[in-house]
């Protein structure tokens, strides 16, 4: 609203500051009089003066008339300092609202869009001395950035340009420049890439204009499939381990754990490891599970292989064959109730038969297999510990009396000390029911 008038005293002249004008005209219901007269021509109006077009900055609209609005952005690189829009202001002075911005080169910043540009403080001028400036580049996990240079120029051996794959300044340094040398192209193979410029406060010189453009990172191979055993983590990115564990029965040849490496073409930092059923090792635990040489292959020609199985004292050891296929007789499993051949032979077991059984009565067994030169086949036997329950008498001979006697013993006793303490005086005879 321009004015409002009432009464009887004529208004001074008006002037209109746009196009078009509206008149509102409003009386009640009491008292009349004569009303009022009024008289319009057109008259050319003044604009707003043309704003400043910033430097390295792009201005859209042409129009500077009253509540014309004018906006402004910056070239890449640049950040706007200052309002991006102005409008022209009413009045018998045109006016803008607000100064043209500014597009000036900040001194560090993040950086979260797939593509951009970064400059030096100044540019295409020279820099401040002094400068201390970081960027981060900011990108999705499972993207890298592709840096480019396009202009380079420093103080040589003063004033450097650091490009490291991470987010700290610790990062792995990608490359370090100075100088007037263009540098070559760079990959960051993380999704955070840091850009650090210092100065010193002497000689000053353009400085830098890069550009990044994300890409996609690979994943190192995938280790899949995993025979005989478990992959732990899917997480094939760089960076990322994975765990490798073996069934049970299976021994892990080679590393357990692997790391993506961080680098252009992904790769593991070793070699995929393997699960194999080896030609015997020795065993502590209460139930486990052997499988012939190369389980599920055929196990090779040749072999003499030795499992020593050892569960906690007061146990034996339960054994039963779930699959025996050897070439009878030339092909055996020999079990020992002790930890060499010296002690009980428990059974010799070839051929093709399954749910042979063998039970010791000491913690410790000892398995030996053995194939000749010509046909292959499987075996599989199951163990695990059980706690002795027994009767035993014993008779013994007193040498230095010249007496004999028995005794009898039953329940649950530890057999290995039952037998240290008869073997004193003589000779231990155990007979046992399970």
């Amino acid at each position: 609203m321009l004015l409002t008038f009432s009464g009887t005293t004529a208004p001074a002249l008006l002037n209109s500051t746009s196009n078009q004008l509206l008149l509102h005209f409003q009386s009640d219901i009491s008292v009349v009089a004569a009303g009022f007269h009024l008289e319009y021509k057109t008259v050319g109006l003044t604009t707003c003066p043309e704003p400043m077009m910033p430097a390295n900055g792009i201005k859209t609209g042409d129009r500077y008339m009253v509540n014309e609005v004018v906006a402004f952005s910056c070239e890449p690189g640049y950040t706007l300092q200052g309002r991006s829009h102005i409008s022209c202001m009413p009045g018998t002075v045109r006016r803008w609202n607000y100064p043209p911005p500014l597009c000036i080169a900040r001194c560090g910043g993040v950086l979260t869009e797939m593509s951009g540009v970064i400059l030096s403080p100044g540019f295409p001028g020279n820099y401040p001395g002094n400068l201390d400036c970081t960027w981060q580049i900011v990108l999705p996990t499972g993207y890298g950035a592709h840096v480019q240079f396009q202009n380079f120029s420093s103080e040589d051996n003063h004033d450097f340009l650091e490009v490291r794959a991470g987010p700290q300044h610790s990062s792995a340094l990608i490359g370090q420049f100075t100088g007037s040398q263009l540098p070559p192209p760079l990959l960051s193979t993380t999704h955070l890439t840091i850009i650090h410029f210092y100065s010193d406060h002497s000689e000053n010189r353009p400085g830098f204009k890069l550009t990044y453009q994300a890409y996609q990172l690979q994943n190192c191979q995938d280790p899949s499939p995993f025979l005989n055993g478990d992959i732990i983590n899917s997480d094939y990115s760089a960076g990322q381990s994975v765990t490798f564990q073996c069934y049970p029965g299976y021994v892990l040849i080679g590393h357990p754990v692997l790391t993506c490496l961080h680098g252009a073409n992904r790769k593991w930092n070793h070699p995929f490891p393997r699960c194999e059923a080896p030609c015997g090792y020795n065993i502590t635990a209460e139930n486990g599970t052997i499988y012939s040489p190369q389980y599920p292959s055929e196990y090779p020609n040749s072999q003499d292989c030795g499992w020593t199985i050892s569960v906690p004292h007061g146990h034996g050891v339960y054994i039963n064959f779930t699959l025996l296929q050897t070439e009878p007789v030339t092909d055996y499993i020999a079990v020992w109730d002790g930890s060499d051949t010296a002690s009980p032979q428990l059974g010799v077991f070839s051929g093709n038969t399954a749910l042979e059984t063998a039970y010791s009565s000491s913690p410790n067994v000892l398995i030996h297999f053995h194939s000749d030169f010509s046909t292959g086949g499987f075996f599989i036997l199951n163990f695990h510990g059980t706690f002795i329950n027994f009767c035993l008498q014993s008779l013994y001979q007193n040498k230095s009396l010249g007496t004999t006697a028995v005794a009898h013993y039953s329940g649950k006793v530890e057999v290995e000390k039952t037998k240290e303490r008869f073997l004193r005086y003589g000779r231990l005879f155990i007979q046992y029911y399970y």
